[in-house]
C-alpha cells in the first residue's frame, strides 16, 4: 500500500494568517479545518479553512522536514511560494 504525505498551507477567507501542517490524508485533514473540528487550536481560532498550497511526499520524513522548512520562513516568502502554484489564492480544496 502506498502512503502518501501532504505539506499544506491553509489561510483564512481574507487571506491575512497562514497556517502550514503535515498530514496523509488531505482531503480528510482540510474538511476537518473547514468543519472546524480540526484539534489545532490555531486553526480553529483564526477560522483557517481555505486550502491555498499543498505539495506531495512519499515519505513522512521529507514532509516533516519540508514542514519544518516553511514553518521557519517569513511571511512573504510563503506567500511567494503559495502564488507560484496558486496566484489568486482560490481554494483548492475541491476534491474529485
Amino acid at each position: 500500500m502506498d502512503e502518501r504525505y501532504f505539506v499544506y498551507i491553509i489561510t483564512n477567507y481574507e487571506n491575512t494568517v497562514l497556517y502550514t501542517g503535515i498530514t496523509n490524508n488531505l482531503q480528510k485533514r482540510i474538511e476537518e479545518h473547514k468543519k472546524g473540528i480540526s484539534v489545532n487550536f490555531f486553526s480553529n481560532k483564526y477560522r483557517l479553512f481555505k486550502l491555498v498550497w499543498f505539495e506531495e511526499f512519499p515519505a513522512p520524513k521529507e514532509a516533516i522536514t519540508i514542514e519544518k522548512k516553511i514553518k521557519g520562513w517569513v511571511r512573504r516568502k510563503k506567500i511567494a511560494l503559495i502564488k507560484s502554484k496558486n496566484p489568486n489564492f482560490k481554494d483548492l480544496s475541491t476534491f474529485r
